[in-house]
């Protein structure tokens, strides 16, 4: 099995490459970044696990073969590249400047490697993977299982955050399993505590209590921003998410059964239960509960969507009504770049 990471020398790219070094499911990990890939790519070799680590970087911005290189016959693709947020900046004012990294790095994959699985991690996830899709399908090899938004950072921190209420200590945080579904960018962030095993907590909690802990879940990013005072952005953290689903993904795909996770995809037709989350939502992009298989995604779990309380039920209708508007923004954008050529 092998793996690139496109940006692996960035704040989420290294330590992601560093967990992936340490997975007994990985046998090559292929890492490409515009500078100091190499370096790290020297620094993980040192490591005794069994996991080969090579390095590719540009020799200037002309230059296309190192990164053909890091892609050739990789199965499984990751993309942290991009610009982090800085104090006061949203993930819809990442937009302008990570849109055209992104759309250059999934033409580099649909090109050399467009049968590869695709896990996208940098912001805005909402209208980054509408570009990665928009770009495979211009190069006439989408594959609507194998192209993920990666949110597994907002059921890390729900998972997380619940515990703080836990005031007998009842719950093995460990073992807590919240979904979250809509999108990944604030409002569009649903955490669901009503449906999972931390519910007996949740629904103790006061409205205001409810509230704050959905609010600490929808912009808890912005509480590390300000945390790191300009210093950066979640970085441990989302590696530590980016590295939690591809690891579900490569045992799915090594045909470990009974494995769903919380993904941003494509609702289309051909897999199983999608039709009906796109006739309810009226969106081309979700995310929900997936069942992963030996070929991505096997099925959308849009059940949930009937099991939700009145408070989330609400969340839930304005996290759509955000969401189609950063869906189509993603879309525009490749689709006018396509027109200026």
């Amino acid at each position: 099995m092998k793996v690139t990471v496109l940006g692996a020398a960035g704040g989420i790219g290294q330590p992601l490459s560093l967990l992936l070094k340490l997975s007994s499911q990985i046998d090559e990990l292929s890492l490409y970044d515009i500078r100091l890939s190499k370096g790290v790519a020297t620094d993980l070799s040192h490591i005794n696990t069994n996991v080969k680590v090579t390095g590719f970087e540009p020799s200037s911005k002309e230059d296309q073969s190192a990164i053909k290189q890091a892609l050739t016959g990789t199965d499984v693709v990751i993309i942290p590249a991009g610009v982090p947020r800085k104090p006061g900046m949203t993930r819809d004012d990442l937009f302008n400047i990570n849109a055209s990294i992104i759309q250059s790095l999934a033409s580099a994959i649909a090109e050399t490697a467009p049968q590869a699985y695709v896990l996208v991690i940098s912001n805005p996830v909402n209208s980054t993977v509408p570009i990665v899709v928009e770009t495979f399908k211009q190069k006439g090899v989408f594959n609507p299982k194998r192209i993920f938004g990666v949110t597994t950072l907002d059921i890390v921190r729900a998972n997380s955050f619940i515990k703080e209420y836990d005031t007998h200590g009842e719950l093995d945080v460990s073992k807590v399993n919240i979904n979250v579904i809509g999108g990944h960018s604030g409002e569009t962030i649903v955490p669901i505590y009503s449906q999972s095993n931390a519910s007996k907590i949740y629904k103790k909690l006061s409205s205001s209590q409810r509230d704050a802990l959905v609010n600490r879940v929808q912009f808890g990013g912005d509480e590390v921003v300000k945390a790191k005072n300009g210093g950066g952005s979640a970085t441990l953290s989302m590696a530590y998410s980016g590295y939690k689903f591809a690891e579900s993904l490569i045992r799915a795909l090594k045909g470990e059964s009974g494995i769903i996770e919380d993904s941003f995809i494509y609702l289309d037709d051909g897999i199983k239960g999608a039709r009906e989350v796109k006739n309810k939502t009226k969106l081309n992009y979700v995310s929900l509960p997936i069942r992963l298989g030996p070929h991505g995604v096997e099925e959308v779990e849009g059940g949930i969507l009937g099991e939700l309380d009145d408070n989330e039920t609400k969340l839930f209708g304005v996290a759509v009504n955000t969401l189609s508007k950063n869906i189509v923004k993603g879309e525009l954008f490749v689709n006018k770049v396509k027109s200026k050529l």
